[in-house]
């Protein structure tokens, strides 16, 4: 999660709303891809959590990083809570439970995204072994429970913490435990935008099956493949899910604002604080009525921090958000915005992508949504088995690589980090289900091993 919104300029309209949105579009040459990556901090001395905290705590690693990179320090209350790079574009954050995140630049191709990988990893490895700390390489955290969770001092957490039991029972279990994998992508107008919403959507679950990679909670298996992904079905209704509207008639920047609308508040910054207005309307806001700040009219950062923090399946900003794959180890993280621009950022790939996804129902769709948690790749749509799909989408996916014939130095086009995907689909089994299997095995039932062997 990036830094929160500080552009001051009221809000006179809802047609300003829209125009926000709108404001995304720009042509297919300018089309970047950004992509964010979470990952779970410990000790490697003992496999403990790293607090914020303490000489060797989470406030020592975000020190010590903006020293070897010379990026910018966030702070909050005077503590660093995160950095950016003023020059490139990118920037690391914390989540609520310590989760550190690259939220990487807008970059041309997945060449420069693998780039910016390896130097994050290299720089974020030499400071966090200074430190003994070390980074697991999994969707959910395996073995601490959520009180033994450490908590991030960022005020809209607070806030969070404070709402979320009221509107479901796992949303805490979303902040401190979850990691995942996203990428951002452009879209040219707002027919196109619409057009990849809807297929992006549609196929997000089989993005979960093919990541599926939290089969692990308090240190036991939990029954499922995608951890993460089950808790984001009983987090928050009114902010999550599927987006049936988007498949609907007329939709458009315009009926997205309006749903971003009725998504309740969490809290209205000003200044460095953070007010609480948990469940209020977004609308009372922009009437100058919002219950506690009487008088304040809405401002663009506002919005921006409003459309933060409504969480569906597919999020739309000023450009198009993935958020159905589990966090994994480096070849994934590069496979998710492989998989998505193949079928994203190529005609002929969207078109084709479009024809398979087109004629499901929102019962498809939600069906296939809430199977893939538990069943990953041997989920059903229509009676048609997700691994058969998961072949015909990734042939999809490699050719729109191909097609956008972006070379890197040793000759080979994007579609070279489908490659796991393929290995994946090819065998039927998950990350999920290859971790189970040592468990079962050479894990002897613990989980202890992941730390060791499921790091960076």
């Amino acid at each position: 999660m990036a830094r929160d919104s500080s552009d001051p300029t009221p809000i006179g309209s809802h047609r300003e709303l829209v125009d926000h949105l709108a404001r995304g579009c720009r042509p297919a040459h300018e089309w970047r891809l950004g992509t964010e990556h979470e990952k779970i901090p410990f000790y490697r001395s003992n496999h403990a959590p790293v607090p914020y905290a303490g000489d060797s705590g989470i406030r020592a690693l975000l020190e010590g990083l903006a020293a070897r990179t010379g990026w910018q320090t966030i702070t909050e209350e005077g503590l660093p809570i995160g950095l950016f790079d003023d020059v490139g574009g990118g920037a690391v954050s914390l989540e609520p439970g310590g989760q550190f995140e690259l939220s990487g630049a807008p970059l041309r191709s997945v060449h420069e995204t693998r780039d910016e990988l390896f130097r994050h990893l290299t720089d974020v490895k030499a400071v966090a072994e200074s430190l003994g700390i070390g980074f697991l390489t999994l969707g959910e955290s395996p073995l601490w429970t959520r009180a033994q969770t450490p908590v991030m001092p960022k005020g809209r957490y607070r806030i969070m913490m404070d709402y979320m039991p009221r509107v479901g029972q796992l949303g805490l279990d979303m902040m401190f435990r979850t990691t995942t994998v996203q990428v951002n992508l452009d879209f040219s107008s707002e027919a196109d935008m619409v057009k990849k919403l809807r297929v992006s959507l549609a196929l997000q679950p089989l993005a979960t099956a093919l990541f599926a990679n939290s089969p692990f909670t308090d240190g036991r298996p939990n029954g499922l493949l995608s951890a993460r992904s089950e808790i984001w079905r009983d987090t928050d209704a009114d902010r999550t899910g599927m987006l049936a509207f988007a498949f609907e008639d007329g939709m458009g920047f315009e009926r997205y604002v309006d749903w971003v609308l009725d998504v309740p508040t969490y809290f209205v910054k000003r200044g460095d604080r953070y007010h609480d207005v948990a469940g209020r309307s977004f609308r009372d806001l922009l009437d100058g009525r919002m219950p506690g700040l009487e008088g304040e009219r809405a401002t663009l950062s506002d919005w921006s921090n409003h459309l933060s923090t409504v969480f569906p399946e597919v999020r739309l900003k000023q450009f198009l958000e993935m958020r159905g794959a589990d966090a994994g180890p480096a070849p994934m993280l590069l496979a998710l915005p492989a998989f998505w621009v193949g079928l994203l950022y190529d005609s002929n790939a969207l078109d084709a992508a479009w024809d398979l996804v087109r004629d499901w129902t929102e019962a498809d769709r939600q069906s296939l949504r809430d199977a893939v948690p538990r069943e990953g790749l041997a989920a059903t749509i229509r009676g048609r088995p997700l691994r058969e799909l998961g072949r015909e989408v990734l042939a999809l996916a490699r050719a729109g690589l191909s097609a956008r014939a972006l070379i890197d130095n040793a000759g080979d086009n994007e579609s070279r980090y489908l490659d796991p995907l393929d290995i994946i689909v090819a065998s039927g089994r998950t990350q999920a289900e290859d971790l189970l299997a040592l468990w079962n095995g050479r894990w002897d039932h613990s989980v202890e091993p992941a730390f060791e062997e499921c790091v960076f």
